[in-house]
């Protein structure tokens, strides 16, 4: 035996997301997301607690392994949980940059050759 769990309320991770183990949108835990505005009338106490950290004065982002270090959470569900608050519309991620063309990258990799 190891000691005393710390999680004082005992709720394993499969409760907290429903028996889920997976997003249903692409949140990586360094996913940069940030609160949107909109009711929290009817969500659950895990959810409540991800949008107590954005306060109002902040106004910036947070990533998701921060938040699951603030909560003391398991990254895969605070994975979940910040993509359920996603798809109700109360956290929000800025669209990812496109990625460069491959000539380009084709190109500075040559580049990079010829430096060495």
């Amino acid at each position: 035996m190891t000691g005393p769990r710390q999680d004082p309320d005992l709720v394993r991770p499969y409760v907290r997301t429903g028996g889920r183990t997976r997003p249903s949108q692409d949140v990586r835990l360094e996913s940069l997301v940030f609160a949107a505005t909109g009711t929290i009338q009817g969500l659950g106490p895990d959810a409540r607690r991800v949008l107590a950290l954005f306060a109002p004065a902040q106004g910036g982002g947070l990533a998701v392994a921060d938040i699951a270090a603030a909560l003391a959470l398991p990254p895969s569900a605070t994975r979940i949980l910040v993509a359920d608050l996603m798809d109700q519309g109360l956290l929000t991620a800025p669209a990812a940059p496109e990625q460069p063309a491959a000539s380009l990258m084709e190109r500075v990799l040559h580049g990079l050759r010829a430096l060495a």
